[in-house]
């Protein structure tokens, strides 16, 4: 069982990872980064999160492989997957969605872009990103 608010991030640059982590913590999301796609499997394992947000551009398994594979897999099939990736031209969007992903944000971006993907695919109320009280 997912854990709630849980996010695994998956991303080659420990910069972006740490960035992501940062805004997810500050918005109070409870963050898990991860550089190897390779182990991906295996820390869904050991940290059930409730969404994925993956890196398309990385050594070895690519971002688009990943969440194919993912999607294929029944223990994993469904936990949301939010591409974040330099990769945005229509068509890479597109694909991203032919794989399986359920958003995608395109870096560079802000805070507030990555919460409210976040949000709308885990079907929150989007009030972290603007730092309002829900129902406010």
């Amino acid at each position: 069982m997912p854990v709630p608010n849980k996010i695994l991030i998956v991303d080659d640059s420990p910069a972006e990872g740490r960035l992501m982590k940062s805004y997810l913590e500050q918005a109070g999301y409870w963050a898990v980064a991860l550089a190897d796609p390779a182990l991906i499997e295996q820390t869904l394992d050991v940290e059930r999160p409730s969404l994925i947000l993956l890196d398309v551009v990385m050594p070895g398994r690519n971002g688009f492989q990943a969440c194919r594979e993912l999607k294929a897999h029944p223990d994993y099939a469904l936990i949301p997957i939010v591409l974040v990736t330099s990769k945005g031209t229509p068509s890479d969007q597109f694909w991203g969605r032919e794989q399986g992903a359920q958003g995608y944000v395109v870096k560079p971006f802000t805070q507030e872009q990555l919460i409210e993907e976040v949000e709308k695919v885990l079907g929150k109320p989007q009030s972290a990103a603007t730092g309002a009280a829900p129902g406010v």
